[in-house]
């Protein structure tokens, strides 16, 4: 991703509204669901993406220690965004995030080269590009069994129903 075109500041406010948008996506998709290890795993999420937040928030403040955090409405950095929509299908939120996700680590490791090689604020951005990395696999597998559930619902409508 390039970033050579923004200032820190956008950038900074661009990966905290992201982080935030995050955490109440993954909020909003554990009400969508009633499996409780679903449920888990996206709780889990929204509060990596609140930590990733909180330290975001602390570089801004230690870079333009005069200024307030104030998230702009629309990013200028092109950072995906999901659409809730009422009768989207789980498998689809779920995939709509992956795309997110990967998006946030092409952000991080470029975020990353603002700073100095080897710096902690460098490595930490990097290690942030790994982390989503990681939440990609999670809901990865979590959106191919919520496709076999809902497939399964669609073509075997009785298939949960018993003797």
């Amino acid at each position: 991703m390039d970033l050579h075109n923004f200032k820190l500041e956008e950038l900074l406010l661009a990966a905290i509204k992201s982080e935030e948008e995050s955490k109440k996506l993954y909020y909003k998709l554990t009400e969508k669901t009633g499996n409780g290890l679903l449920q888990d795993k996206l709780e889990f999420l929204a509060k990596e993406e609140d930590k990733h937040r909180k330290f975001l928030e602390e570089v801004y403040k230690n870079h333009f220690p005069d200024r307030d955090i104030k998230i702009p409405i629309s990013s200028p950095v092109p950072l995906p965004t999901i659409e809730l929509k009422k009768d989207m299908a789980l498998s689809k939120l779920l995939y709509e995030a992956m795309k997110a996700e990967m998006a946030a680590s092409d952000f991080y490791i470029s975020l990353a080269k603002k700073f100095e090689k080897g710096t902690k604020l460098h490595n930490t951005l990097l290690y942030f590009s790994d982390m989503e990395k990681g939440h990609y696999k999670i809901l990865e597998i979590e959106k191919e069994s919520m496709e076999r559930f809902e497939e399964a619902d669609v073509y075997w409508p009785m298939v949960h129903a018993g003797p």
